[in-house]
C-alpha cells in the first residue's frame, strides 16, 4: 500500500495528455497530465484524454494542469489553446505562476 501511494503522483502515459504551455517570455510547462482546465473566452474548458480536436481563444484566468496528486496553476491572459491527438498546446500572451 505504501509503495502504491509513493508512486501515485506519477502520470500513467497510457491515460495522459501531453501538454505544452508557452508564453511570450518562456515555456511555462511541458509534460504529461491527466486533465487541463483552461479559461476560454466563452467560459472554463476541461480537457481529458480522447477529447475531440479543438482550437479555442483563451480569455483571462487560471490555467490548471492536473497531474494526479500534483497540480500546476498559471494565470494566463489571451492567446489560444489547441487539442489534437491527446496533445494540448497552450500559447498565451502572458502567463505567471498562480
Amino acid at each position: 500500500m505504501i509503495l502504491a501511494c509513493r508512486f501515485a503522483a506519477v502520470v500513467d502515459a497510457r491515460r495522459a495528455l501531453h501538454v505544452s504551455a508557452i508564453s511570450v517570455e518562456a515555456t511555462i510547462y511541458g509534460g504529461d497530465a491527466y486533465q487541463v482546465v483552461a479559461p476560454a473566452v466563452t467560459g472554463s474548458l476541461g480537457i481529458l484524454r480522447g477529447h475531440a480536436p479543438l482550437m479555442v481563444l483563451l480569455g483571462s484566468g487560471t490555467l490548471r494542469i492536473d497531474r494526479g496528486r500534483e497540480q500546476k496553476s498559471f494565470t494566463v491572459s489571451g492567446g489560444f489553446l489547441q487539442v489534437v491527438d491527446n496533445q494540448v498546446t497552450v500559447l498565451s500572451e502572458s502567463a505567471t505562476a498562480a
